[in-house]
Protein backbone atom coordinates (compact mmCIF):
# COMPACT_ATOMS: atom_id res chain seq x y z
CA UNK A 1 0.00 0.00 0.00
CA UNK A 2 1.36 3.86 -1.36
CA UNK A 3 1.57 6.58 1.18
CA UNK A 4 3.51 9.74 1.20
CA UNK A 5 5.83 10.47 4.11
CA UNK A 6 7.79 12.96 5.27
CA UNK A 7 11.61 11.58 7.35
CA UNK A 8 12.98 15.29 7.97
CA UNK A 9 11.70 18.47 7.13
CA UNK A 10 13.05 20.61 3.97
CA UNK A 11 13.21 18.03 2.22
CA UNK A 12 10.60 16.11 -0.65
CA UNK A 13 7.62 13.49 0.79
CA UNK A 14 8.31 10.02 -0.60
CA UNK A 15 6.04 7.97 -1.81
CA UNK A 16 6.59 3.88 -0.16
CA UNK A 17 5.30 1.01 0.37
CA UNK A 18 4.02 0.65 3.81
CA UNK A 19 2.19 -1.94 6.12
CA UNK A 20 -0.76 -1.49 7.63
CA UNK A 21 -2.34 -3.20 10.71
CA UNK A 22 -5.71 -4.07 11.03
CA UNK A 23 -8.08 -1.74 13.25
CA UNK A 24 -8.02 -1.86 16.94
CA UNK A 25 -10.87 -1.30 19.43
CA UNK A 26 -12.67 1.61 18.29
CA UNK A 27 -10.99 1.58 14.93
CA UNK A 28 -11.91 2.23 11.41
CA UNK A 29 -9.75 1.22 8.53
CA UNK A 30 -10.99 3.37 5.35
CA UNK A 31 -10.00 3.58 1.44
CA UNK A 32 -8.91 6.98 0.31
CA UNK A 33 -11.30 8.79 -2.51
CA UNK A 34 -9.70 12.08 -2.18
CA UNK A 35 -7.19 13.52 0.01
CA UNK A 36 -6.93 17.57 0.02
CA UNK A 37 -3.43 19.45 -0.49
CA UNK A 38 -3.57 21.61 2.33
CA UNK A 39 -0.74 24.42 3.15
CA UNK A 40 -0.55 23.02 7.32
CA UNK A 41 0.36 19.84 5.26
CA UNK A 42 3.62 22.00 3.92
CA UNK A 43 4.09 23.72 6.65
CA UNK A 44 5.25 20.69 8.65
CA UNK A 45 7.61 20.36 5.12
CA UNK A 46 8.80 23.67 5.71
CA UNK A 47 9.51 23.78 9.93
CA UNK A 48 6.81 26.23 10.06
CA UNK A 49 4.80 23.89 12.13
CA UNK A 50 7.32 21.39 14.02
CA UNK A 51 7.03 17.78 14.27
CA UNK A 52 9.20 15.63 16.40
CA UNK A 53 7.41 12.29 15.44
CA UNK A 54 9.52 11.03 12.67
CA UNK A 55 8.72 9.41 9.68
CA UNK A 56 5.30 10.55 9.40
CA UNK A 57 2.18 9.21 7.30
CA UNK A 58 0.90 12.87 5.79
CA UNK A 59 -2.01 13.85 5.09
CA UNK A 60 -5.32 15.15 7.45
CA UNK A 61 -7.76 16.36 4.40
CA UNK A 62 -9.65 13.53 3.30
CA UNK A 63 -12.44 11.42 2.60
CA UNK A 64 -13.46 7.45 1.68
CA UNK A 65 -15.25 4.21 2.31
CA UNK A 66 -15.15 2.23 5.29
CA UNK A 67 -13.46 -0.57 4.30
CA UNK A 68 -13.39 -2.81 8.01
CA UNK A 69 -14.09 -2.16 11.29
CA UNK A 70 -13.02 -2.74 14.51
CA UNK A 71 -14.64 -4.13 18.07
CA UNK A 72 -16.92 -1.69 20.06
CA UNK A 73 -17.77 0.41 16.83
CA UNK A 74 -21.12 1.31 16.30
CA UNK A 75 -21.65 3.99 14.01
CA UNK A 76 -19.97 3.26 10.88
CA UNK A 77 -20.08 -0.25 8.84
CA UNK A 78 -17.83 -1.54 5.86
CA UNK A 79 -19.34 0.57 2.41
CA UNK A 80 -19.89 3.77 4.50
CA UNK A 81 -18.87 7.03 3.21
CA UNK A 82 -17.19 9.30 5.78
CA UNK A 83 -15.37 12.25 5.88
CA UNK A 84 -12.10 12.58 8.07
CA UNK A 85 -12.57 15.23 10.94
CA UNK A 86 -9.19 17.16 12.18
CA UNK A 87 -9.69 16.50 15.02
CA UNK A 88 -11.55 13.28 17.09
CA UNK A 89 -14.91 13.81 19.32
CA UNK A 90 -15.37 11.84 22.64
CA UNK A 91 -18.28 13.14 23.10
CA UNK A 92 -17.85 12.97 27.14
CA UNK A 93 -14.95 15.97 27.63
CA UNK A 94 -16.48 19.31 29.10
CA UNK A 95 -15.59 20.73 25.74
CA UNK A 96 -17.64 18.17 24.07
CA UNK A 97 -20.24 18.41 26.25
CA UNK A 98 -20.48 22.20 25.84
CA UNK A 99 -20.98 22.34 22.23
CA UNK A 100 -16.90 23.08 21.21
CA UNK A 101 -15.77 19.36 20.52
CA UNK A 102 -13.15 21.37 17.94
CA UNK A 103 -11.23 21.39 21.48
CA UNK A 104 -12.33 17.80 22.52
CA UNK A 105 -9.83 16.81 25.39
CA UNK A 106 -10.54 13.20 25.54
CA UNK A 107 -7.79 12.83 23.17
CA UNK A 108 -4.18 13.53 23.07
CA UNK A 109 -3.42 15.12 19.82
CA UNK A 110 0.18 15.07 17.86
CA UNK A 111 1.71 12.62 18.98
CA UNK A 112 1.32 10.47 15.92
CA UNK A 113 0.05 7.78 17.74
CA UNK A 114 -2.92 5.80 18.59
CA UNK A 115 -4.27 6.34 22.38
CA UNK A 116 -2.81 2.77 22.98
CA UNK A 117 0.60 4.30 22.25
CA UNK A 118 0.97 1.96 18.93
CA UNK A 119 1.03 2.82 15.19
CA UNK A 120 -1.02 1.03 13.25
CA UNK A 121 1.54 2.05 9.79
CA UNK A 122 4.77 0.22 9.57
CA UNK A 123 7.66 -0.52 7.03
CA UNK A 124 9.85 -3.61 7.18
CA UNK A 125 8.86 -3.43 11.00
CA UNK A 126 9.58 -0.57 11.81
CA UNK A 127 6.77 1.88 13.68
CA UNK A 128 5.60 5.06 10.54
CA UNK A 129 3.78 7.39 12.84
CA UNK A 130 0.93 9.07 11.54
CA UNK A 131 -2.22 11.18 12.25
CA UNK A 132 -5.40 10.78 9.95
CA UNK A 133 -2.60 9.74 7.05
CA UNK A 134 -4.70 10.83 4.39
CA UNK A 135 -2.28 10.57 2.00
CA UNK A 136 -2.33 7.00 1.87
CA UNK A 137 -4.34 4.20 0.15
CA UNK A 138 -6.10 3.41 3.26
CA UNK A 139 -5.47 4.24 6.53
CA UNK A 140 -6.68 3.10 10.07
CA UNK A 141 -8.17 6.02 12.09
CA UNK A 142 -10.60 6.13 15.08
CA UNK A 143 -14.23 5.84 14.76
CA UNK A 144 -14.76 9.51 16.60
CA UNK A 145 -12.40 11.24 13.61
CA UNK A 146 -14.87 10.10 11.02
CA UNK A 147 -18.06 11.73 10.45
CA UNK A 148 -20.94 9.48 7.98
CA UNK A 149 -22.17 11.58 4.73
CA UNK A 150 -24.76 10.99 2.28
CA UNK A 151 -23.75 8.51 -0.23
CA UNK A 152 -24.55 11.10 -3.65
CA UNK A 153 -21.67 13.10 -2.55
CA UNK A 154 -18.56 13.30 -4.61
CA UNK A 155 -16.17 11.61 -2.27
CA UNK A 156 -13.50 13.73 -4.20
CA UNK A 157 -14.88 16.42 -3.08
CA UNK A 158 -16.34 15.96 0.01
CA UNK A 159 -12.44 15.79 1.44
CA UNK A 160 -12.67 19.55 1.00
CA UNK A 161 -15.50 19.85 3.89
CA UNK A 162 -12.82 17.65 6.18
CA UNK A 163 -10.30 20.60 6.95
CA UNK A 164 -10.39 23.90 4.46
CA UNK A 165 -14.91 24.71 3.80
CA UNK A 166 -15.20 23.79 7.83
CA UNK A 167 -12.32 25.90 8.95
CA UNK A 168 -13.01 29.06 6.71
CA UNK A 169 -16.91 29.02 6.82
CA UNK A 170 -17.11 28.15 10.73
CA UNK A 171 -14.32 30.42 11.80
CA UNK A 172 -17.53 33.41 10.32
CA UNK A 173 -20.25 31.31 11.13
CA UNK A 174 -19.54 29.51 14.33
CA UNK A 175 -16.49 31.28 15.62
CA UNK A 176 -17.15 35.03 15.11
CA UNK A 177 -20.85 34.72 13.96
CA UNK A 178 -20.92 37.65 11.76
CA UNK A 179 -24.33 39.45 11.31
CA UNK A 180 -26.17 40.54 8.06
CA UNK A 181 -24.50 43.59 6.67
CA UNK A 182 -20.91 43.81 8.33
CA UNK A 183 -18.45 44.65 6.03
CA UNK A 184 -15.86 41.58 6.28
CA UNK A 185 -11.86 41.52 4.88
CA UNK A 186 -10.41 38.42 4.30
CA UNK A 187 -6.67 38.47 4.81
CA UNK A 188 -4.94 35.88 2.50
CA UNK A 189 -7.24 33.81 -0.02
CA UNK A 190 -5.65 30.31 -0.09
CA UNK A 191 -7.93 27.39 0.27
CA UNK A 192 -8.92 28.03 3.60
CA UNK A 193 -9.17 32.23 3.22
CA UNK A 194 -11.59 31.43 0.10
CA UNK A 195 -13.93 29.83 2.39
CA UNK A 196 -13.69 32.80 4.75
CA UNK A 197 -15.09 34.75 1.81
CA UNK A 198 -17.93 31.72 1.44
CA UNK A 199 -18.68 32.25 5.05
CA UNK A 200 -19.02 35.96 4.46
CA UNK A 201 -21.49 35.00 1.43
CA UNK A 202 -23.50 32.55 3.68
CA UNK A 203 -23.64 35.64 6.34
CA UNK A 204 -25.14 37.82 3.94
CA UNK A 205 -21.99 40.48 4.66
CA UNK A 206 -22.22 43.81 2.97
CA UNK A 207 -18.58 44.23 1.59
CA UNK A 208 -16.69 41.47 1.37
CA UNK A 209 -12.79 42.59 0.88
CA UNK A 210 -10.21 39.84 -0.29
CA UNK A 211 -6.78 40.86 0.48
CA UNK A 212 -3.84 39.01 -1.21
CA UNK A 213 -0.77 39.00 -2.92
CA UNK A 214 -1.41 37.07 -5.71
CA UNK A 215 -4.14 37.75 -8.48
CA UNK A 216 -5.06 34.24 -8.98
CA UNK A 217 -6.34 34.22 -5.56
CA UNK A 218 -7.59 37.44 -5.80
CA UNK A 219 -9.86 36.09 -9.24
CA UNK A 220 -10.87 32.84 -7.31
CA UNK A 221 -11.96 35.18 -4.54
CA UNK A 222 -14.18 37.02 -6.57
CA UNK A 223 -15.53 34.01 -8.06
CA UNK A 224 -17.07 32.79 -4.79
CA UNK A 225 -18.06 36.35 -3.59
CA UNK A 226 -15.59 38.61 -2.80
CA UNK A 227 -16.98 42.40 -3.35
CA UNK A 228 -13.64 44.17 -3.47
CA UNK A 229 -10.22 42.87 -4.34
CA UNK A 230 -7.13 44.28 -2.42
CA UNK A 231 -3.43 43.45 -3.80
CA UNK A 232 -1.07 43.89 -0.98
CA UNK A 233 1.82 43.91 -2.99
CA UNK A 234 0.25 47.26 -4.82
CA UNK A 235 -1.55 48.91 -2.34
CA UNK A 236 -1.72 49.33 1.38
CA UNK A 237 -4.30 47.09 2.63
CA UNK A 238 -4.65 48.25 5.86
CA UNK A 239 -5.31 51.79 4.49
CA UNK A 240 -7.46 50.11 1.10
CA UNK A 241 -9.83 48.61 3.91
CA UNK A 242 -10.08 51.56 6.24
CA UNK A 243 -11.15 53.35 2.55
CA UNK A 244 -13.40 50.75 1.03
CA UNK A 245 -15.77 50.57 4.47
CA UNK A 246 -15.48 54.29 5.57
CA UNK A 247 -13.40 53.50 8.95
CA UNK A 248 -12.79 49.86 9.12
CA UNK A 249 -14.46 46.76 9.05
CA UNK A 250 -16.57 45.22 11.44
CA UNK A 251 -14.53 42.13 11.25
CA UNK A 252 -11.39 41.31 9.32
CA UNK A 253 -9.77 37.03 9.40
CA UNK A 254 -6.03 36.81 9.22
CA UNK A 255 -6.14 33.47 7.49
CA UNK A 256 -1.96 33.34 6.89
CA UNK A 257 -0.33 32.29 10.12
CA UNK A 258 2.18 35.35 10.61
CA UNK A 259 1.99 37.68 13.19
CA UNK A 260 2.59 40.68 11.09
CA UNK A 261 -1.23 40.22 9.15
CA UNK A 262 -2.07 39.22 12.23
CA UNK A 263 -2.10 43.28 13.40
CA UNK A 264 -2.71 44.50 9.63
CA UNK A 265 -6.24 42.74 10.09
CA UNK A 266 -6.19 44.28 13.50
CA UNK A 267 -5.13 47.50 12.53
CA UNK A 268 -8.06 47.36 9.49
CA UNK A 269 -11.05 46.84 11.98
CA UNK A 270 -13.51 50.03 13.39
CA UNK A 271 -13.91 50.83 17.03
CA UNK A 272 -16.14 47.31 18.02
CA UNK A 273 -14.66 45.34 15.63
CA UNK A 274 -13.39 42.17 15.84
CA UNK A 275 -10.21 40.58 14.35
CA UNK A 276 -10.10 36.87 13.88
CA UNK A 277 -6.65 35.10 13.61
CA UNK A 278 -7.49 31.49 11.36
CA UNK A 279 -4.03 30.68 10.08
CA UNK A 280 -1.58 28.48 11.68
CA UNK A 281 0.89 30.50 13.57
CA UNK A 282 4.70 29.61 13.62
CA UNK A 283 6.02 27.55 16.64
CA UNK A 284 7.36 30.26 19.22
CA UNK A 285 5.55 33.18 17.61
CA UNK A 286 4.22 36.02 19.84
CA UNK A 287 0.76 38.34 18.75
CA UNK A 288 1.13 42.05 19.47
CA UNK A 289 -1.40 44.87 19.01
CA UNK A 290 -1.49 48.54 19.50
CA UNK A 291 -3.19 48.81 23.57
CA UNK A 292 -4.92 52.18 22.97
CA UNK A 293 -7.35 50.70 19.71
CA UNK A 294 -8.14 47.68 21.42
CA UNK A 295 -9.13 49.53 24.37
CA UNK A 296 -11.63 51.00 22.23
CA UNK A 297 -13.69 47.32 22.29
CA UNK A 298 -12.27 45.93 19.61
CA UNK A 299 -11.54 42.03 19.96
CA UNK A 300 -8.79 39.92 19.00
CA UNK A 301 -9.63 36.18 19.02
CA UNK A 302 -8.32 32.99 18.09
CA UNK A 303 -9.98 30.28 16.16
CA UNK A 304 -8.86 26.55 15.67
CA UNK A 305 -10.74 24.60 13.22
CA UNK A 306 -13.79 27.06 13.00
CA UNK A 307 -14.75 26.27 16.03
CA UNK A 308 -16.15 22.62 13.86
CA UNK A 309 -18.84 20.59 15.22
CA UNK A 310 -18.41 17.94 12.71
CA UNK A 311 -20.90 15.55 13.33
CA UNK A 312 -23.30 18.70 12.88
CA UNK A 313 -21.48 20.71 10.13
CA UNK A 314 -20.30 18.30 7.55
CA UNK A 315 -23.60 16.98 6.76
CA UNK A 316 -24.66 20.78 7.04
CA UNK A 317 -21.90 21.91 4.44
CA UNK A 318 -22.28 18.79 2.09
CA UNK A 319 -26.16 19.77 1.75
CA UNK A 320 -25.53 23.03 1.05
CA UNK A 321 -23.22 22.23 -1.65
CA UNK A 322 -25.86 19.46 -2.90
CA UNK A 323 -28.74 22.39 -2.80
CA UNK A 324 -26.12 24.73 -4.83
CA UNK A 325 -24.96 27.20 -2.00
CA UNK A 326 -21.75 26.43 -1.34
CA UNK A 327 -19.00 26.03 -3.99
CA UNK A 328 -16.93 23.25 -3.98
CA UNK A 329 -16.29 22.74 -7.50
CA UNK A 330 -14.79 26.30 -8.51
CA UNK A 331 -11.97 25.89 -5.23
CA UNK A 332 -10.48 22.38 -6.92
CA UNK A 333 -7.88 24.06 -9.11
CA UNK A 334 -6.34 20.07 -10.45
CA UNK A 335 -6.39 16.31 -9.58
CA UNK A 336 -3.33 14.72 -9.20
CA UNK A 337 -2.49 11.20 -8.56
CA UNK A 338 -0.84 10.19 -5.11
CA UNK A 339 2.76 10.26 -6.71
CA UNK A 340 2.35 13.78 -7.65
CA UNK A 341 2.43 15.29 -3.92
CA UNK A 342 5.41 16.81 -4.59
CA UNK A 343 4.29 18.54 -7.75
CA UNK A 344 1.41 19.50 -5.93
CA UNK A 345 3.01 21.16 -3.13
CA UNK A 346 5.15 23.67 -5.58
CA UNK A 347 1.75 24.63 -7.60
CA UNK A 348 0.65 25.81 -4.02
CA UNK A 349 3.86 27.64 -3.29
CA UNK A 350 3.85 29.04 -6.62
CA UNK A 351 0.03 30.27 -6.25
CA UNK A 352 -1.46 28.66 -9.20
CA UNK A 353 -3.68 26.15 -7.42
CA UNK A 354 -6.25 27.13 -5.15
CA UNK A 355 -6.77 23.11 -4.23
CA UNK A 356 -5.27 20.17 -5.35
CA UNK A 357 -7.04 16.80 -4.81
CA UNK A 358 -5.11 13.68 -4.71
CA UNK A 359 -6.86 10.82 -5.78
CA UNK A 360 -5.98 6.84 -5.18
CA UNK A 361 -7.15 5.10 -8.30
Amino acid sequence: MKAAIIHEPHTPLKIEEVDLDEPKAGEVRVRLVGGGVCHSDYHRIDGHSAIATLPYVMGHEGAGIVQQTGPGVSTLSPGDHVVFSLTPQCGRCRNCAAGRPNLCEGFTRGSGLMPDGTSRFSKDGIPYFAGLATFSEETVVLESSLVKVRDDMPLEKACLIGCGVMTGVGAVLNRAKVETGSAVAIFGCGGVGLNVVQGAVLASASKIIAVDKVDFKLEKAGELGATHLVNADRDDPVERVLQITDGGADYAFEVVGFPQIVRQAFESVRPGGTAVMVGVPPEGADVSVPARPLFQDRTLMGTFYGGGRPRIDFPWLIDLYMDGRLKLDELITKYRPLDEINEAFEDMNKGVTARTILTFE
